[in-house]
């Protein structure tokens, strides 16, 4: 193989594993809730679980967001969302993925966690 042949491969196979990393799961939005401080408006999102974040994708709109993961001893039966009233509006804190045991904590990232724990991360 030629020195070009081989650089190619090499990047469609590190392409292949940084896409293999994120899962894409999909979340109905029934009224206009707000994310990380940003208005989103009801509908259809995707949403794309990296190892410490999730982007909530729609369009032409993308948030990426910090994430605590939680795993549950069994699935949940319906992906659902808990919400927080701040400021009279929805803003999403949880998101249970249905068909999953997976509960994302939006916001929540490993400082955060550490915090309510009394921990200091350094």
């Amino acid at each position: 193989m030629t020195k070009a042949a081989v650089t190619f491969a090499t990047l469609f196979l590190l392409a292949a594993l940084a896409t293999a990393n994120a899962k894409t799961y999909s979340v109905e939005l029934s009224g206009p809730s707000v994310v990380a401080g940003t208005d989103l408006k009801a509908g259809t999102y995707h949403i794309d679980l990296m190892d410490s974040s999730v982007v909530l994708k729609r369009g032409k709109t993308a948030i990426t967001v910090p994430v605590k993961l939680e795993k549950a001893a069994t699935k949940y039966p319906a992906t659902t969302i808990r919400y927080e009233v701040t400021g009279g509006k929805m803003e999403i804190k949880q998101i249970r993925l249905g068909n999953t045991n997976l509960n994302l904590v939006l916001g929540a990232g490993a400082s955060d966690a550490a915090a309510a724990a009394g921990q200091t991360i350094r």
